[in-house]
């Protein structure tokens, strides 16, 4: 049985994982709609990827900037933040799960649950950490995502006017078994890609301590907590989900697909994807590739990389900063 101390650390690491989550989730909504709209769009989605395309050329988004544009013109500034509703009930749970998980495992690795000495493990031993609560996590908070790339994938006029009517849609078309559609993806995906968040976060925090002792020690100024600063926590957390980001986007464009195949989608948006598009997602990164290009697999790669960097900066940053503030408070 956990001792009271224990259970009280692993509820602080809880909450500080959900606020991370929520503050980044919602700062990054405008990316994350673009990336989106971008990921489940099968006509090319930029102008030189038209050219020499067996698909039509009609696209209604061709980059960064004529989205944006074509967004808040269409859909005023709330159409940035379109899903972000069962984005942050999704992402506060998954957080949470993944931080009070992750903890718990370093802590077990380090028989130590001080920051300290958790900063000493290795890579490997934070790569499969991170992969176990990135798994863990996911599966607890899938249904969300899932309503989330729906709503953030339509525009207007709307296909689902709110969650409700888009889960009851797919209660309906899909049964329950479609509130887990493209989850294998998302398992294989997130295991290289949180272990890789959070192995090149640890990694460069520990360069980071490494670098501010000697630092302090060529200046003379020696320096009993050599603990990286709040920016230098961002820019860890920036370089961290950059690098997972540009590894995984390949299985990430291929979830999309499979949580919006077989939904109704307004003809201005392009075509559909249409039931049992995609046998298997090998079969998905096949034919992917086949009709659209290998740039088809990396369709939103730019928003995503953007947004990734974001997130991976903005959550580590937040959650550094809130739970030694709840062990502070509540000790």
């Amino acid at each position: 049985m956990e001792e009271p101390g224990q259970v009280k650390h692993a509820l602080m690491d809880l909450a500080a994982g959900a606020i991370a989550g929520a503050v980044s989730r919602t700062v990054t909504s405008p990316l994350d709609v673009i990336k989106i709209r971008f990921q489940v769009q099968l006509e090319p989605t930029s102008t030189w990827a038209l050219v020499g395309s067996n698909l039509p050329t009609r696209s209604k988004y061709t980059g960064v900037l004529q989205a944006t544009k074509d967004i808040f013109r269409d859909e005023g500034l709330p159409g940035f933040w379109r899903g972000n509703v069962p984005a942050l009930l999704m992402t506060v749970p998954h957080t949470a799960i993944q931080f009070t998980v992750l903890q718990k495992l370093k802590t077990i690795a380090a028989g130590s649950s001080k920051a300290e000495d958790q900063v000493h493990l290795s890579p490997y031993l934070s790569f499969v950490s991170g992969a176990l609560a990135g798994c863990a996590a996911t599966v607890g908070s899938y249904p969300f995502d899932l309503l989330r790339t729906i709503l953030a994938s339509q525009g207007e006029p709307k296909v689902y006017p709110n969650m409700r009517s888009a889960l009851l849609d797919i209660f309906r078309t899909r049964g329950f078994r479609g509130l887990y559609a493209g989850l294998t993806p998302t398992l294989i995906e997130i295991v290289p890609y949180t272990g890789l968040q959070f192995g090149i976060y640890d990694t460069f925090k520990r360069w980071t301590v490494v670098w501010n002792h000697n630092r302090s020690s060529k200046t003379g100024l020696q320096s009993e907590d050599d603990s990286p600063l709040s920016f230098q926590l961002f820019l860890c957390g920036f370089a961290a989900g950059t690098c997972a980001k540009l590894f995984c986007h390949p299985l990430d464009v291929v979830k999309k697909r499979f949580q919006i195949e077989g939904l109704p989608r307004h003809p201005r948006y392009g075509a559909r994807v249409e039931p049992s598009t995609y046998r298997n997602m090998f079969d998905a990164l096949n034919r992917i590739p086949r009709l659209e290009g290998w740039s088809g697999l990396y369709k939103g790669i730019v928003p995503s990389t953007i947004k990734a960097a974001a997130v991976g900066a903005v959550t580590f940053f937040v959650f550094e900063l809130t739970s030694p503030w709840f062990e502070s408070t509540f000790s």
